[in-house]
């Protein structure tokens, strides 16, 4: 038999790429970039990914152990747990004034992100426009563009406290909007709306006919009232919203990753079929241990939420004290304060803290490109650290000079 020598096997001059384009572009976490370094390093003081510090409260834990103490380890309904959806529902009418439906109108995800990912899919089209404001979480846009739809966004600006104006979301609707991401406690800035713009932005969905996406993980984690009102509850508003939350913040849960979604009984059953095929459910331990979260741990949650606000209160006047100009901010727990007066980009002063002083910020940059100028510092850490790494940063805005 002939041999056949390699070279003459005929290869095409260019391959076919192994990997989905859409994809392939899509950038990594700029959060993660600066986590990964942290692990690399000794001693640094890490101000950078938006965890509690908190231990789960034991309740919680507890009710976890007995859900597997029991042999609670099977597979539940696709929508989650009926008890665990009752809980839910009684929360949200409780706490937000807007009731729903636990049979058809209350999923149970993977986390809130993976909620978001599933509304995003379930209404959108190739095309379709998505609004949400910038500085923002840095899923968005990746999200809405792995569902074939075109990220839209809007920048909101220091001297309004990081909030949407309504009359720029309105220039940013065209005919192909088909819905606005809001998240409001914000992640980065932890800015919120008042009642008067969130009632603009909702006649403003009325009026072009718009879905609200209101992703509310902060909206308990406020600091000058008792929790964020959900856009859901104005009138008109509760057949165009998809009402997104979870417990990983107010609960310290990060790592049960259990969120849900609440919204029209359509769009509810079509997030279910991607749900359905993707994750099949959400785990049943920390679906149990989160209605024990609902039951019994409000009371953890205010402790929680006390302590976030003394820690902020610190953190602002430190930076301010350092000549980094920080607004307060309403809720969640981060702050964003200006570096423009240093010279330096966001990445060359988030870079340079970790390799210089040893502290651990994250580039406004990887909230979008409106976040340049500033970072984010979280506070959801020990008020030993909080004031150790601000007094590291002082030092360092001291020695630029």
């Amino acid at each position: 038999m002939k041999n056949i020598k390699n070279d003459s096997i005929s290869h095409p001059e260019t391959k076919k790429s192994r990997l989905a384009e859409h994809i392939a572009g899509l950038p990594k976490s700029g959060i993660r970039d600066f986590f990964e370094l942290v692990n690399k390093m000794d001693d640094v003081i890490s101000l950078g990914v938006g965890e509690p510090d908190f231990t789960t409260p034991w309740t919680i834990r507890e009710n976890a152990i007995y859900s597997l103490d029991r042999g609670r380890t099977s597979y539940t309904s696709n929508l989650g747990l009926i008890s665990l959806r009752k809980a839910i529902c009684n929360y949200v009418a409780e706490n937000y004034k807007v009731g729903y439906n636990p049979e058809n109108e209350c999923i149970v995800t993977v986390g809130v992100s993976e909620a978001l990912d599933l509304v995003i899919r379930a209404i959108t089209n190739p095309g379709d426009e998505i609004i949400y404001h910038e500085p923002c979480y840095v899923s968005y846009a990746p999200e809405i563009r792995m569902a074939f739809g075109v990220p839209v966004p809007v920048s909101t600006c220091e001297k309004n406290n990081f909030a949407l104006d309504p009359a720029d979301l309105e220039r940013a609707i065209t005919p192909k909007t088909k819905a606005v991401l809001l998240n409001f406690p914000c992640n980065p800035t932890g800015a919120a709306i008042d009642m008067e713009q969130m009632k603009a932005i909702a006649a403003l969905a009325v009026k072009h006919d718009l879905l609200v996406l209101s992703d509310l993980i902060y909206s308990e984690l406020v600091y000058d009232s008792e929790i964020m009102p959900a856009i859901s509850s104005l009138p008109g508003m509760k057949e165009r919203t998809i009402f997104l939350h979870g417990f990983s913040k107010a609960f310290a849960m990060t790592g049960f990753r259990i969120g849900y979604a609440c919204g029209p009984a359509d769009i509810i059953d079509t997030m279910m079929k991607i749900h359905q095929y993707s994750m099949l459910c959400a785990p049943i331990t920390a679906q149990e241990a989160a209605e024990e979260a609902l039951r019994n741990s409000v009371c953890d949650r205010e402790l929680m939420r006390r302590e976030y606000r003394s820690r902020r209160n610190v953190i602002v006047k430190r930076f301010n004290d350092a000549g980094l100009p920080c607004f307060m901010p309403e809720g969640a727990f981060y702050v964003f304060p200006n570096i423009t007066s240093t010279g330096l980009s966001s990445l060359e002063f988030a870079t340079r803290l970790i390799q210089e002083k040893k502290v651990a910020v994250v580039p406004g940059t990887a909230f979008g490109p409106c976040g340049e100028g500033y970072i984010r510092a979280c506070y959801a850490t020990s008020m030993e650290g909080i004031k150790e790494a601000t007094a590291r940063i002082k030092a360092f805005v001291k020695e630029l000079k």
